[in-house]
């Protein structure tokens, strides 16, 4: 079955390992749709002569990429599809069975076009693509440039719905001077995006599956006011409040007023006050060692019972967070410089408590240039220099998508890299508007394919449904992500969204049975399940063991 994503606006580079991570290690079939900002890319050949200007001059990025062809631009307004496919029959690359999937490509957008009221396009032979006015002077709606390896299909084609043409100029598009790109706004045709986004669905699911696609999309309308004040660019010195929970993102989404916060919870969601000796204790150490935890700044339900347990989730860069998600307690105002002694006051208090399994998560910090990431690599180092035998788990931001960001934090070796999804794509936008489903399964891939182990978690109750659940799922297996964690929704107080839903024990525990379907080596589902909740659990069924490491002098 064909699996498609409507993924919105995605840097190039984020799409890039996104699919790369699919097209190798997925066996299932993909259709990823989405926008990019500007970037030209290039196939390995294309001749730098046909790039006209410096990319970074006219505010764009550059990527030379694995796949045939010259020179051509993405951006905002252009409807670019990434078909990750094993075609049956087809083992190898050879240029016959290039040139046949080319041509089905093609067809699936001649069709598509046709259905959005563009009829009368076709093929020019010897220039792959779609183009119009074949007996005249033809024009250029959609580029290909594909690469089949081993049956398997990645990139894909660019059409121009609303695109900025005057980008074109800046290139010699795909080498070609006698002919120029069009769109189909400027051919007249009508229709919006989402309208061609359909169109090509219909087409592609006829084509390469022959039923009705397994179909996720986040949200249509993207409003710079959703974002909280660093995501807007506004940047450390200035204190804004951050922007107000919008009713109006969650109708987009399909989501009503919700129940009301003072409605009962359920039996299954009521945790039990327990100021037990071991909860005491863990919040000396804490206060001793003037550390924050996520326990208590999230108002977490288990605290009673980790605290009892002796386990905690440190969390570092201070207590304010630059985002302003949805369902979040942390505070949101100014965040503080970071503390350098924060560190090795981690590794002490981890050591006075004898872990054997460590978390560490943080707020997202837009402020910084590196999102945070150097404190939690000298978090980690500081642990190991103190605990050698303690495995260490990290819960991390997004980084604003930055590859090098997330790479120092591998680069420490943690034994756990988690980075939470939180909810299912059509929620993004009103949940946690700053961050997306795109980039957070990115920071996934990215870190299996470096391979770490890898963790995720989901927060169901919000909104969505069973089923659209199931795919977050499928596609957390698909990048390969080992460890699940689904929890319910609880709102902290009532500026933050509503609770749509009480979700029964019963969904949680087909959760349970589907991740083992899926391949995931522990899924922690349950009402009360929070990120950390049983981690050292989630560690054992990877079978995690501390490695050995030379104790510094």
């Amino acid at each position: 079955m064909l699996q498609v994503r409507w993924l919105g606006r995605v840097r190039f580079r984020e799409a890039l390992d996104l699919q790369r991570r699919l097209w190798k290690h997925s066996c299932d079939d993909y259709l990823l749709l989405l926008e990019h900002d500007h970037v030209f890319t290039a196939g390995p050949s294309a001749d730098e002569a046909n790039l006209l200007v410096d990319p970074a001059a006219v505010g764009a990025d550059c990527v030379r990429i694995d796949r045939g062809g010259d020179f051509t631009y993405h951006g905002p307004g252009q409807l670019v599809g990434y078909p990750i496919l094993t075609l049956p029959g087809r083992r190898g690359g050879g240029l016959a069975e290039t040139a046949d999937y080319v041509c089905d490509l093609e067809q699936v957008l001649i069709d598509a076009l046709a259905d959005v009221g563009l009829p009368g396009c076709g093929r020019l032979r010897g220039y792959p693509g779609v183009w119009l006015d074949l007996e005249g002077t033809p024009r250029k709606l959609a580029a290909i440039g594909v690469r089949l390896s081993r049956g398997r299909t990645m990139h894909g084609f660019a059409l121009n719905v609303d695109t900025d043409l005057a980008w074109f100029d800046r290139i010699i598009p795909c080498g070609i001077r006698e002919y120029r790109p069009t769109s189909l706004r400027a051919e007249g045709c009508e229709a919006t995006m989402r309208e061609v986004v359909d169109a090509v669905v219909g087409r592609a699911a006829e084509r390469w599956s022959g039923m009705a696609p397994q179909r996720a999309d986040v949200a249509w309308r993207h409003r710079p006011s959703d974002l909280s004040a660093f995501s807007r660019g506004l940047g450390p010195g200035r204190v804004e409040v951050a922007p107000p929970r919008s009713r109006a993102r969650l109708a987009e989404a399909g989501v009503g007023n919700g129940l009301q916060i003072a409605e009962r919870k359920p039996p299954w969601l009521r945790a039990p006050m327990d100021l037990n000796e071991g909860y005491l204790r863990l919040r000396r150490v804490m206060r001793q060692h003037d550390l924050v935890t996520v326990c208590e700044e999230a108002g977490c339900p288990n605290i009673f019972e980790c605290w009892g347990a002796g386990t905690a989730t440190f969390m570092i860069n201070g207590e304010r967070c630059t985002r302003a998600c949805g369902f979040c307690l942390v505070d949101t105002r100014q965040p503080a410089p970071i503390d350098p002694g924060e560190p090795r006051r981690v590794a002490s208090a981890v050591a006075e408590m004898k872990l054997d399994h460590a978390v560490v998560t943080a707020v997202a910090r837009d402020d910084l240039p590196d999102g945070g990431a150097a404190a939690f690599a000298e978090t980690i180092a500081a642990i190991r220099a103190e605990s050698p035998g303690t495995t260490v788990e990290v819960l991390v931001p997004d980084f604003g998508g930055e590859a090098e960001s997330l790479q120092t934090v591998l680069d420490a070796d943690p034994d756990i890299l988690n980075h939470n999804i939180e909810t299912v794509a059509r929620m993004q936008r009103a949940v946690r508007p700053s961050a997306g489903y795109a980039r957070s399964l990115t920071l996934l891939a990215r870190s299996a394919t470096a391979g770490h182990v890898t963790k995720s978690g989901i927060i169901v109750g919000m909104g969505e449904e069973d089923a659209e659940v199931d795919l977050v799922m499928s596609d957390l297996a698909a990048v390969g992500v080992s460890i699940v964690t689904i929890g319910q929704y609880l709102r902290p107080t009532s500026h933050h969204i509503p609770v749509a839903r009480w979700v029964p024990p019963e969904s949680f525990e087909h959760w349970r049975e589907a991740g083992s379907v899926l391949g995931f080596a522990h899924v922690e589902s349950s009402p009360l399940t929070r990120s950390s909740y049983h981690a050292a659990s989630g560690a054992a069924a990877v079978e995690l063991s501390a490695r050995t490491r030379p104790v510094p002098a």
